[in-house]
Order: C-alpha cells, then sequence, then structure tokens
C-alpha cells in the first residue's frame, strides 16, 4: 500500500501536471466497491469542476476544486452576478493497487479503471485499481482523516501521543488515528533508526526514546520523499517512474540477512497480522 512519501511523490507529479486544468466530462464504472460518496454526487461535483490544487492529506490525495455555482432559475436579471464559484474536494485513496494517470485520450483504457476525467486540456486523469481496495470520495467542505501530520507535528505533541499507550509501538505508529499517513515499511525503518523493537509497549519508552523516534519517523519520510518513495509491487508515480528507496532499506524486507550496522540477521514477526523487521541487536 501507498504510504506517506509514495502519496507524496505522486501528489507532487499531479500538481504539476493538472492544477488550473478543468473537468469537463466524467465517466465512472459499474463496480461500486471503489464509491465512498454516491457516483451521481461524484460526476456532479467534478464535472466543470476547475482543479486549484493538489494537497496530500496522510495517504490521501485531496483535490481542491472550484466550481461553477448555479445560475439563479429567473428571467429577472439579478441586480449582482452570481457568485463565480463554490469550493469542494474530490479525495482519492489509493488502497493497495490503486493509480492515478493522466494520459492522452487515444491510450488504452485499462481493465480496472473505475473513473475517467476528461480534461480542457485535451488529457484525461484516470482511477485505475485492480484489487479495488482504493476509494473515490467527494466532500463539500475540507476534509480531515485524523491523525497528526507526522512531518509537522511539534517534538512535545508526538511525544504526547504514545505516552501511557499499553499498545506494541509499531501498533500505535500504524495508528491513522494518532499519526496519519505512516506504514508497515516507514515505521520499520524509523523503529530500526530509534533503536526501538517493533513489539516494545509504548509505555515502557522513556520520554528520550520517544523524542529519538519523532527525529527517526521525520528523517526517514524525508529520505524517502527526496527518492520518490519505495518500489516494492507495482507503485509507479504520476509518470509511471518508479521510486529508489527501497534501495536505503535497512530492515524492511531483509529477514535473514545481515544488519548494515552490527551484522546480525534482521529478523521477522508478525505482529497484528503485519509483518515487522527490526535488529536483534540494535534495538532494544
Amino acid at each position: 500500500m501507498p504510504e506517506l512519501p509514495e502519496v507524496e511523490t505522486i501528489v507532487r507529479g499531479l500538481a504539476r501536471r493538472v492544477v488550473a486544468d478543468t473537468i469537463t466530462s466524467v465517466w465512472i464504472g459499474s463496480r461500486p466497491q471503489p464509491l465512498k460518496s454516491p457516483a451521481a454526487k461524484i460526476a456532479r461535483t467534478l464535472d466543470g469542476a476547475k482543479i486549484v490544487s493538489v494537497h496530500r492529506a496522510g495517504k490521501h490525495i485531496v483535490f481542491a476544486l472550484e466550481r461553477r455555482a448555479a445560475q439563479p432559475a429567473s428571467t429577472v436579471a439579478p441586480r449582482r452576478p452570481a457568485p463565480a464559484s463554490a469550493s469542494a474536494h474530490w479525495v482519492v485513496h489509493l488502497g493497495m493497487t490503486g493509480r492515478l494517470v493522466v494520459c492522452e485520450p487515444g491510450v488504452e483504457i485499462a481493465r480496472h479503471t473505475h473513473l475517467v476525467a476528461s480534461l480542457a486540456s485535451g488529457r484525461e486523469l484516470r482511477f485505475v485499481d485492480p484489487r479495488m481496495f482504493g476509494k473515490l470520495s467527494v466532500h463539500d467542505a475540507g476534509f480531515d482523516p485524523g491523525g497528526v501530520e507526522p512531518l509537522d507535528v511539534s517534538e512535545e505533541n508526538f511525544v504526547a501521543l504514545f505516552r501511557g499507550r499499553k499498545t506494541p509501538i509499531k501498533s500505535a505508529l500504524l495508528n491513522q488515528k494518532l499519526v496519519r499517513g505512516v506504514g508497515n515499511i516507514y515505521a520499520d525503518e524509523s523503529l530500526f533508526r530509534a533503536g526501538l523493537r517493533p513489539r516494545r509497549r509504548a509505555s515502557t519508552i522513556t520520554r528520550a526514546e520517544l523524542g529519538k523516534l519523532h527525529e527517526s519517523v521525520r528523517e526517514v519520510l524525508r529520505e524517502a520523499i527526496a527518492l520518490g518513495g519505495s518500489s516494492i509491487s507495482d507503485y509507479v508515480d504520476a509518470d509511471g517512474e518508479e521510486g529508489f528507496f527501497q534501495l536505503q532499506h535497512r530492515v524492511y524486507g531483509r529477514e535473514g540477512e545481515p544488519c548494515l550496522v552490527c551484522k546480525a540477521p534482521i529478523r521477522r514477526v508478525v505482529l497484528a497480522g503485519r509483518s515487522s523487521h527490526y535488529c536483534r541487536n540494535c534495538q532494544k
């Protein structure tokens, strides 16, 4: 599943390519699984809307839209012109295999395409998702998925999130209602740099250790964004390019391989149904 660095990379690519473009028409497939909002509402919100900006909220891609306001049904001209626009947000969660593709209309439509937005520039923005774990929704007001942004949260507030919690620190890091955007890959990598085992209870971690974890999370995420994310499965960015941070993984996916610091074999455990990788010497 794309995590914060992959989604941020996709968002930056989309912003370069579609901001200030206008959606002239929308096609939505018949499968209901990807839709969190009714298909008719999604089509009504997107059709004719100008894309003002694209940003990331956790693992969500958020398109800020400027919609043409409906004209009043009257034969008498209004004294003042009707408002030019109304705001809305189109929110895309990529799930495990979702992709947003900007392409020319003549490009063959992939089998698992669930939405096609035609743009005034002559291109199309397509949402493709073979496994259909991704979600599409629209919101008239702002969108807030909950949790704090790990790249923005202060050390003091980050520490307060975990103090006293009895859950394993890895599980707490993956809780999107606490910290949004961090997933399995970057939790493992951050815990390694902070020297903390994934199974360790959050309540046993000292203030200083949590401060180190705060620093490690931000460091790992920034490095991953700079390298375009991690291409583990079928992830590509908005330009169809793979990321390179997987070449920098120190523990994730390296079960049985020697630790890059102490040479002990990297171990893998299953925690709440998720694989966790760590070094028994470097992490306590």
